[in-house]
């Protein structure tokens, strides 16, 4: 018969069952253990090899179409503007008349000026007769010398007057002809500044004209690009709006300046043929290949943060932990990174699992535990 009470160990027994506990944890490990990776305190990360690539990636850019050729258009003359004939937008030729000021002070000059003109005609034909009348009469002996070189003298003098009357005829009727605007070159008006009532002054530019012929895709690259441009000097130019149309140009001009406000440097690309439906304006899009390189690639996802810097977790496959390093970074892609130094070719690099990893952690491979899962289900099978 037992009682309900539990027996009570004495101190001999007490310190061999203690024994025994002690020598059953320094038992070896059961078949059925936990594994490495499934172990909770161990990471299991996914890594890729680093091995060089060749790189050879494009620049994208957004600009406009630009004329070429621009040009500032002015009155030669002060006055009112009586009358103005194109908006902005408008195709205009070389002689169109754009705008008209009130001819009155240029039209009173040019009266003047013809009047001027027939009152030396007038003198001159009378110096002519009076010439005339004498030279007859000195080959008669019934005039004197100086009488006759008077005549002579008076002569050249009306003919003095007459060809001045007639430079001051010329010069009125060109002032008046300044009175009315022109571009003197074909082209789209692309601004203006004045309106009808306005007066403007001599040399004031009143209207933006751009000319017709060659266009440019202009665009504002950050200042780096210039520095190290893309090896294809040949850019693709396509419409936003409509990517069929498109277009070859060559680097024309790069702006020696760099804009205070955007921190950006304006690149003039000049279009071999510029497609229609590229008007003025036209938002386009254009595409550079630099040239080939050979360069470490790695995924998006194993680009890590630490002190500030880009860095990676390096694998070292003989101790089984991970290590940190900073890395320099050439430039940045879709899906991946070029790095301009900090791994070298062969180096295992983490790409999963890098937000649970500390310096000097053991981890397990994901890859190689579904390996070894499986070499294990195929050792059982040939067991069975």
């Amino acid at each position: 018969m037992f009682s309900g009470r539990r027996p009570i160990l004495t101190a001999t027994a007490r310190a061999a069952a203690v024994s025994a506990l002690l020598a059953t944890a320094a038992l070896p490990t059961p078949a059925f253990a936990l594994s490495e990776a499934e172990n909770p305190s161990v990471a299991m990360v996914r890594v890729v090899t680093a091995k060089k690539e060749t790189v050879t990636s494009d620049v994208v850019l957004t600009g406009d179409i630009q004329a070429q050729a621009q040009t500032n258009v002015a009155f030669r003359t002060n006055g009112k503007v009586a009358e103005r004939r194109v908006e902005v937008g408008d195709h205009v030729t070389a002689d169109q008349v754009l705008a008209v000021l009130e001819p009155l002070v240029q039209r009173a000059n040019l009266d003047n000026a013809r009047a001027a003109l027939v009152s030396a005609e007038a003198q001159l034909t009378q110096a002519k007769v009076t010439f005339e009348r004498q030279k007859q009469l000195i080959s008669g002996g019934y005039t004197t010398r100086p009488a006759y070189d008077n005549a002579e003298q008076q002569l050249r003098t009306a003919q003095a007057a007459v060809d001045s009357a007639k430079a001051a005829l010329g010069t009125a009727e060109e002032q008046l002809s300044y009175t009315e605007l022109r571009a003197g070159v074909s082209g789209i008006v692309m601004s203006r500044t004045f309106e009808v009532g306005q007066v403007v002054q001599s040399g004031q530019a009143v209207m933006v004209l751009a000319q017709d012929g060659p266009r440019d895709a202009v665009f504002n690259v950050y200042e780096a690009l210039t520095a190290h441009p893309p090896g294809d000097k040949t850019i693709q130019v396509t419409l936003q709006s409509d990517p069929a149309v498109a277009a070859k140009g060559h680097v024309r001009e790069i702006s020696p300046t760099v804009d205070a406000a955007s921190g950006t440097v304006r690149v003039k690309v000049g279009l071999e043929q510029t497609p229609p439906a590229m008007s003025l304006g036209a938002v386009v899009i254009g595409r550079g290949r630099f040239a080939s390189d050979e360069a470490v690639v790695l995924p998006w996802s194993a680009l890590y943060r630490f002190d500030d810097r880009p860095a990676v977790w390096i694998y070292e496959a003989k101790t089984g932990t991970v290590a940190v390093r900073t890395i320099e970074i050439d430039r940045y892609g879709f899906d991946d990174i070029v790095l301009k130094g900090g791994v070298e070719p062969g180096e295992a690099v983490v790409t999963a699992g890098i937000q649970f990893l500390r310096p000097g952690q053991h981890v397990a491979l994901a890859g190689q535990e579904r390996a070894r899962d499986t070499r294990r289900s195929a050792a059982g099978e040939d067991g069975q």
